[in-house]
C-alpha cells in the first residue's frame, strides 16, 4: 500500500527542485525531508529523486508524483476531506499544465484568469513547442496539455479547441534585401530564418507547403516568443508569428507578409485526463466555451 504521507514529501521535493524548498513549503526541516525521503526509497528498494541541483525524479518517482497529483485532483471533489479547521484545504489544487509558448504569450492567460478566480487553483505551467507539450503528458510530468498533436495518449482525452493563427512576415528593411526579385524557393534558401528552438518545425513545414523546400541552414533558435518578434522587428531573419501579436506591427507597416499565401493555421487541442472530476471537466468546459467565443485568437472553423 503507498504510504501518502511519505509521497507527499517526495512530491514536494520533485516540485520544488531541491530538499530545502520542500522542508520550507511543508515546514519541516531539510533533514527531516531528506529522512523521509530515504526512509521510503529503502521500503520500496528504489530511487525516487535523482539528488541535484535541481532535484528530479526518476521514472518511478515520476509516476508516484503524477499518482499522487491525481489522489489530490479527486479528494478537490470531496468536501471538507482535505480541510483544516480554518476551512483551507490542506494542499492547495495545483494543476501541471504543459502550454505552447505562442498560447502563453497571446490567448491563455486570458482564458485561464476568471476560472482561476472561481475555483481558487494554482498552476505550474511547463512552455514547450506546440508540438512536443503532449510528451510531458505522456511522460507523467505534467496532468494536461495544450497541444498541436492529436495522437491519443493512454489515459487521456483530446478536445479540439480551434486553431492559432500564423502569418509568415520580415521586417521591410529584410523584405528588400532578401525578397528584391521575389518570394522564390531560390529566395528562401538564402534568407535567414528564425526558429523558437531545433524542435520547432513551424517554418519548415509552412516552407514545404508553399515553396517545396526546408528551411535554410541560416537559422537563429530564439526560445521566446517576443524574443522571436523582436529579432523578426530588428531585421535579423523571417518567421512564422502569431497573427495577434504582428497585427499591429502589420497595420504600422514595421512587419510585411510573405508572399500571397502567407497565413498558416495550427490546430490547438487540449489534453486531459479521462478522469471522473468536477473541476478537470469544469475546466474542459470552460476552455471549450472561451475558445469558441474568442475569434480573434483561437477560431473555430
Amino acid at each position: 500500500m503507498l504510504d501518502y504521507a511519505a509521497l507527499a514529501v517526495v512530491s514536494a521535493v520533485v516540485s520544488e527542485g531541491s530538499f530545502e524548498g520542500a522542508a520550507r513549503l511543508m515546514g519541516l526541516t531539510p533533514s527531516a525531508v531528506s529522512q523521509r525521503v530515504r526512509s521510503y526509497e529503502e521500503r520500496l528498494g528504489s530511487l525516487l529523486i535523482i539528488r541535484g541541483s535541481p532535484c528530479r525524479p526518476t521514472d518511478l518517482g515520476r509516476s508516484l508524483c503524477a499518482h499522487v497529483d491525481r489522489v489530490r485532483l479527486l479528494e478537490a471533489d470531496i468536501p471538507h476531506l482535505s480541510e483544516e479547521a480554518g476551512g483551507e484545504r490542506a494542499y492547495p489544487v495545483s494543476l501541471k499544465i504543459a502550454v505552447n509558448a505562442d498560447s502563453l504569450a497571446t490567448w491563455f492567460p486570458d482564458a485561464m484568469a476568471s476560472f482561476i478566480k472561481q475555483s481558487g487553483i494554482f498552476l505550474e505551467l511547463y512552455a514547450e513547442d506546440e508540438s512536443h507539450t503532449v510528451e510531458h503528458v505522456r511522460s507523467g510530468a505534467v496532468m494536461a496539455a495544450i497541444t498541436a498533436d492529436a495522437e491519443p495518449v493512454t489515459g487521456s482525452k483530446i478536445v479540439r479547441l480551434g486553431h492559432l493563427q500564423y502569418i509568415a512576415c520580415a521586417s521591410p528593411g529584410f523584405v528588400k534585401q532578401f525578397f528584391a526579385n521575389g518570394f522564390t524557393p531560390h529566395s528562401f534558401q538564402t534568407a535567414p530564418c528564425i526558429c523558437f528552438d531545433k524542435k520547432d518545425g513551424l517554418q519548415s513545414r509552412w516552407l514545404q507547403a508553399t515553396q517545396g523546400v526546408s528551411v535554410p541552414k541560416q537559422v537563429h533558435y530564439v526560445p521566446s516568443t517576443q524574443g522571436f518578434l523582436d529579432f523578426i522587428l530588428a531585421g535579423l531573419g523571417w518567421g512564422l508569428q502569431p497573427l495577434s501579436l504582428a497585427r499591429d506591427y502589420l497595420k504600422q507597416g514595421l512587419l510585411l507578409p510573405l508572399g500571397s499565401d502567407h497565413f498558416m493555421d495550427v490546430d490547438l487541442y487540449w489534453v486531459c485526463p479521462r478522469l471522473k472530476n468536477k473541476l478537470m471537466e469544469d475546466l474542459t468546459r470552460h476552455l471549450m466555451q472561451y475558445c469558441a467565443a474568442t475569434t480573434n485568437l483561437v477560431d473555430k472553423k
